[in-house]
């Protein structure tokens, strides 16, 4: 199922992930068309804005906000956000694109990958939102979990 060009993809989400600036999850995201790498993106606070790294707390640690809940309360942009948006930034298209992320896209990440074309996600490790998968399913977006075994 898994070529040869998903699996270096995914190990390039994973490399980027390292980047992230988050203190609960370091999450890489890599889309590509044409097996050219379009734009990459992790999770991490916006331009100017110190990170959770840097101020030393993560609001939503600090309040026991569950995983998969109350996305508004992090300084973070997600991965996925991060890559769409530098892609937009750089004027690259992504119409028709591939997604490569080292876990399950959230909600409002599954309704930006939809409207910004990209057609297939490949993604390493779930995570507690089945409404994403819901959206991408009705919207036609080919959703794989990846194994380095396939």
């Amino acid at each position: 199922m898994f070529d040869k060009w998903d699996h270096r993809f995914m190990e390039m989400a994973q490399l980027v992930s390292s980047w992230a600036s988050c203190n609960r999850r370091k999450i890489g995201a890599v889309i590509v068309k044409d097996k050219r790498v379009m734009t990459t993106g992790y999770n991490g606070a916006p331009a100017g804005i110190k990170t959770c790294v840097e101020k030393g707390e993560c609001p939503r640690q600090k309040m026991g906000i569950p995983s998969g809940q109350r996305h508004e309360l992090c300084y973070a942009v997600h991965a996925e956000q991060n890559a769409i948006i530098q892609a937009a930034k750089l004027g690259v298209s992504i119409e028709g694109a591939t997604l490569y992320c080292t876990h399950q896209p959230c909600i409002l990440c599954a309704k930006m990958i939809v409207n910004s074309g990209i057609t297939r996600v490949v993604y390493g490790e779930g995570y507690p939102d089945e409404f994403s998968l819901q959206i991408f399913s009705e919207a036609g977006v080919r959703v794989e979990c990846y194994s380095k075994d396939e």
